[in-house]
């Protein structure tokens, strides 16, 4: 990606700056928070005094919520029976030090923004499912961190470097996988860390200097040499690994009390529990003897033979089963996520239906790979190189969904293949993307299952999640949510009784979506996705008008150039930036292009190329650019379905943001971008704020009293577009000020 860093500097303050402005004591940013929390959590009636609609937390002493005066510092709702995610606008509880929402029916992926302040955060014991974010790595006033008994996984990033703070840190019961970060050789402060039944692999040196009272690494798989100051360690537990000075069998776990503390700032004293070490590392010590050590070996390698007969009678067996014509299908392995909780035993039911998840317990998330993957031949293909967290469908359980991919059944087209809307028997609504194998190359189709790995890996409130795929008999098939309300595009272009209900607070909650969902793929995800095809056809609406970006990190399975240009390309001229005509490259910068042309169909209604119009009016950039800069002709753009009901300026702002994007195309200004959408989305929400009153026609404000309210909104749009131009001037010559610039030619 070109120039990251400078793009994300300024989302940070886009939510805060959501803030409704509400009568309260309460700080406002504060408020808006919690009340998206609330919605996120489907308004549960446990929370008394909580409201969506703003109030007085902390003057009406709302559950779990402390304060100190006007600013919320403590949200304590553990064990509340909570169920919803983490909603998108933590970051703007900017005085908040303590957060404990544990024991609770959390999901989905913890937030990548987070209330900066924290020192106390526990989000253990839920559902909470991706990777650790980025930005625990800002948290540098953290003194707690508790994760343990979630469904995370991927690898663990070096998030810990600047926590000097952290005493106590949990991640236990998990699917973390791979090395330590070498960054958590920094965390100087920290006494207990919990890191057992995970899938954590390498040496444990990076933990060598660490003043540990507690440690637990069990069952895990480390490898290497034990280091030799772990024998200060009081409470250490390492069993269930790998490691070449002591005996590989599995250990009692040491977990850390069952209902976590409430004060962050007295850490917990040492566990009363022995050291388990099953091999001494001082030299003094008593030595194992070498007929246990026979004995054990043995016994190791009888037990697992027996499983590994077991197991291969099993497959034997379902494979024989569906070779006798059985009209089970063939993919015995019915999802790729495999809950085990070595802890608890609980017994949870096993779905019939061969397109669920199979669950044999309830807690840490073990992802495995497919025994085999069928190519286009019916002959094994690679496998994942990483594991694959959707779902695995059979192409039976597909074509029973779609009434065989029927017509009926069809929601649209894209550069890849049709997409069907699929009813499962159990109810559930998804939507099938079936691809064109004439559209992947051979390369792309052995790598097609690395690719889906990725794909599945995203999670983002405005983002479409892949749920599943399907690899069989040369069918290569995603699954996804189902979206039911249409596409921006449908809305805005061929239905005018529809695109009246996309009012100016509508259009720019859509495009604030749209934005966040691109500063998340620019942004957050590494390496950096460039969608290549960010078009209003790929927004969907739900039912409540919110937006989800669609195909995203379809770019790794790009059709054949020989298709793109007849099929994909044909669709997106319109979206795409001068420089790929010239270059052939889509870039980050491209992405912004694209999204400023969005921006302009949700200004004006119109199409980005049209050929029904004038040819002077055809291409809406090249319509619509010169007259940005002007308050009466831009006036004169707006899209008719909204009968002239807007805030001048929200408009003026718009209109700032759609320029930056269609003629300076610089990823410096991207943060500008962000922060200007947002007030738009403030503006539009206050009355108080709008130059055009509420059922006042936009041509009125011209006229009368109102001529003032236009002038000052017509200044303001001047001004800023003349900061724009400074600041893109600026950039060219400086280059290595361009942040300095960003900051101090901000919000005001």
């Amino acid at each position: 990606m070109a120039a990251p860093g400078a793009a994300s500097a300024g989302v940070l303050f886009v939510l805060a700056l959501l803030a409704a402005a509400a009568r309260a004591d309460t700080d406002a940013g504060d408020v808006a928070a919690l009340g998206i929390l609330y919605s996120s959590w489907n308004s549960p009636a446990q929370l008394a005094g909580w409201s969506a609609a703003g109030g007085d937390p902390c003057g009406a002493a709302w559950t779990g919520v402390s304060c100190s005066g006007t600013a919320v510092t403590s949200l304590k709702l553990s064990g509340m029976e909570l169920n919803g995610t983490l909603g998108y606008e933590l970051s703007s509880l900017q005085a908040l030090k303590t957060m404990d929402l544990s024991d609770n029916f959390l999901h989905d992926a913890i937030p990548y923004q987070l209330p900066s302040n924290l020192t106390y955060l526990n989000l253990a014991k839920n559902n909470l499912s991706g990777n650790l974010p980025y930005s625990i790595s800002t948290l540098v006033s953290l003194e707690y961190l508790n994760l343990s008994h979630n469904s995370l996984f991927q690898e663990i990033g070096e998030l810990f470097g600047s926590l000097n703070s952290l005493s106590e840190l949990d991640i236990s019961f998990n699917n973390l996988t791979g090395n330590l970060p070498i960054s958590m050789g920094s965390l100087s402060k920290v006494s207990s860390l919990y890191m057992q039944n995970n899938q954590l692999s390498g040496t444990v040196d990076v933990l060598s200097n660490l003043s540990l009272a507690t440690l637990n690494i069990a069952n895990n798989n480390f490898s290497g040499m034990i280091p030799q100051e772990f024998s200060s360690i009081p409470n250490l537990i390492v069993g269930g690994n790998s490691f070449v000075n002591m005996p590989a069998s599995p250990l009692p776990a040491l977990t850390p009390p069952k209902n976590p503390r409430d004060q962050p700032n007295h850490p917990q004293g040492p566990v009363s529990a022995p050291t388990v070490l099953d091999t001494p590392i001082d030299q003094d010590d008593k030595k194992l003897q070498t007929g246990p050590l026979v004995g054990i070996a043995v016994g190791s390698i009888a037990v697992a033979s027996c499983v590994l007969f077991t197991l291969v009678f099993c497959l034997y067996k379902a494979r024989k089963r569906n070779d006798d014509g059985s009209s089970e299908p063939k993919d015995i392995v019915g999802s790729l996520a495999v809950n085990i909780d070595r802890a608890s035993n609980r017994e949870i039911p096993i779905p019939n239906n061969s397109h669920e998840n199979v669950v044999v317990a309830t807690s840490d998330l073990q992802k495995m790979t497919p025994e085999r993957v069928y190519g286009a031949n019916g002959s094994t293909a690679k496998k994942a190189k990483v594991p694959v967290t959707a779902t695995s469908y059979t192409v039976a359980a597909l074509q029973v969904a779609t009434n065989s991919f029927c017509q009926d059944s069809l929601l649209g087209e894209g550069s890849l293949g049709r997409v069907y809307k699929a009813d499962f028997p159990n109810g559930k609504v998804l939507a099938v993307k079936k691809i064109d194998s004439a559209s992947l190359s051979l390369y792309e189709e052995e790598n097609f299952l690395e690719a889906i790995s990725n794909i599945s890996r995203l999670r983002h409130p405005n983002v479409v999640p892949l749920t599943g795929y399907c690899i069989e008999h040369g069918q290569r098939l995603l699954v996804y949510e189902y979206i039911g309300n249409g596409t921006l595009h449908d809305i805005l272009h061929f239905s005018d009784g529809m695109s009246k209900k996309l009012t100016w607070n509508t259009r720019v909650r859509i495009a604030l979506g749209a934005a966040r969902a691109l500063e998340y793929l620019h942004e957050v995800c590494v390496p950096p996705v460039v969608h290549r095809s960010f078009k209003s056809s790929n927004i969907l609406l739900d039912e409540e008008y919110s937006p989800h970006l669609s195909d995203c990190g379809l770019a790794a399975l790009s059709p054949n150039p020989e298709r793109e240009v007849s099929a994909e390309m044909v669709g997106s001229f319109g979206y795409s930036a001068p420089e790929f005509a010239m270059s052939g490259t889509y870039t980050t910068k491209s992405d912004v292009y694209s999204f400023g042309v969005v921006m302009l169909e949700l200004l004006t209604g119109r199409k980005p190329l049209d050929s029904s119009r004038e040819r002077s009016e055809q291409s809406l950039v090249r319509w619509a650019t010169p007259q940005l800069h002007d308050i009466d002709l831009l006036a004169r753009m707006v899209d008719p379905a909204m009968d002239g009901l807007y805030p001048a300026k929200s408009l003026s702002r718009f209109a700032d943001i759609i320029a930056i994007c269609v003629q300076a195309r610089s990823l410096i200004l991207f943060h500008r971008m962000h922060i200007d959408l947002a007030i738009c989305h403030c503006r539009s929400r206050h009355r108080s704020m709008f130059a055009v009153g509420a059922g006042v026609p936009a041509a009125h404000v011209r006229g009368g009293a109102a001529t003032g309210a236009a002038d000052a909104a017509g200044q303001h749009h001047s001004a800023a577009i003349r900061r724009s131009r400074v600041l893109v001037q600026g950039a060219r010559s400086r280059g290595g000020r361009r942040r300095r610039l960003l900051k101090t030619e901000g919000l005001r």
